[in-house]
């Protein structure tokens, strides 16, 4: 597929997936790409992954499971793209479609906006409810600026791996190569983890997805930013002062430029000392703002993400429309 195809569809899929969001009815109905993909993982994991095995081979494993994930999940997204492709417009359009399903503009926002709907009308319990569907923290240990601070952290960490990375991959490698990002983020969420049974066996997976998600990371950052200059109240110079100063400070090698750009745009602080499972984790702050964020804040962060979804939009188009002046 070349270039200007993939960046085609990426434009597609954005302003698809964007419009009608992933169908409840077709989720009861036949599950989601992330579904079927979480349950190959599950199946690696119970087949390969023995306790009974030292460190070294349990990390061999892990690399295996990766391959074959990868390798599942590209030769099946391959055959989708070669068929589709050769109906010409129309199946252009329906791997749009299918790829829109690898991205989630539409339910961030809605489950973000929740929490700040449930901090209105319910208050801190009310909160702490819609927040505990997004962010894996304990919520009963969240004040309303807690969960303020998490509902918005969320925000724009999954603005960077769960839209601008399937979509910068999409736009390079199309179908297969959204499908290829999305199994090795699925694979961090649910091996990737520093616990007894996957330290070993989730290395290669949570490595690979530091690799892929490195580019989306820099450019989320970049959006937000420019997404800060183009709203009043926000201040994109504040976003710049705090990715320069805090992203590389944060405990992931990307999710720092996201919310340290998010917090600087806000004047907000947001990570820190945080629990997860009763342990309190001790990170850095990104931004030097205030601390006790509120619902108002987070709706202030949904009006940022709207603006850089926007903008991603309009350079995948603008991108499109530039390789098909130059081919020609």
């Amino acid at each position: 597929m070349v270039l200007s195809d993939s960046l085609f569809t990426l434009s597609l899929a954005l302003a698809a997936e964007a419009a009608f969001g992933y169908p409840h009815r077709l989720y009861t109905w036949i599950g989601h790409p992330v579904t079927w993909i979480g349950r190959l993982i599950k199946g690696l994991d119970r087949s390969l992954n023995r306790e009974n095995r030292s460190f070294s081979r349990r990390r061999a494993a892990g690399i295996l499971a990766l391959l074959i994930l990868l390798a599942v999940t590209g030769t099946a997204a391959w055959t989708l793209q070669t068929a589709f492709r050769s109906l010409g417009l129309t199946g252009t359009v329906i791997l749009a479609f299918l790829a829109g399903t690898l991205m989630a503009q539409r339910s961030l926002y809605e489950h973000v906006a929740a929490v700040s709907k449930g901090l209105h009308e319910g208050g801190l319990d009310g909160g702490r409810s819609a927040v505990s569907m997004i962010v894996g923290r304990n919520p009963q240990s969240l004040d309303e600026a807690g969960v303020s601070r998490a509902a918005i952290e969320s925000l724009a960490e999954n603005f960077s791996d769960g839209i601008v990375a399937p979509a910068f991959w999409l736009g390079l490698g199309g179908l297969t190569g959204a499908a290829l990002y999305k199994a090795t983020n699925t694979a961090d969420s649910m091996i990737g983890h520093r616990t007894p049974r996957h330290e070993a066996f989730g290395w290669a997976a949570a490595r690979f997805d530091d690799l892929v998600n490195l580019p989306a990371s820099r450019l989320s950052a970049l959006l937000i930013l420019a997404a800060a200059a183009l709203n009043p109240g926000a201040s994109p110079r504040g976003a710049w002062q705090a990715v320069r100063r805090d992203a590389s400070h944060h405990r992931s090698p990307n999710a720092g430029w996201p919310e340290a750009a998010m917090a600087g745009a806000l004047g907000l602080r947001l990570a820190g000392p945080r629990i997860y499972d009763d342990v309190r984790v001790e990170d850095r702050w990104m931004g030097d703002g205030r601390a006790d964020a509120t619902a108002d804040d987070i709706a202030r962060a949904l009006t940022l993400y709207r603006t850089a979804c926007a903008l991603l939009f309009a350079l995948a188009a603008g991108l499109t429309l530039l390789t098909w002046i130059i081919a020609r």
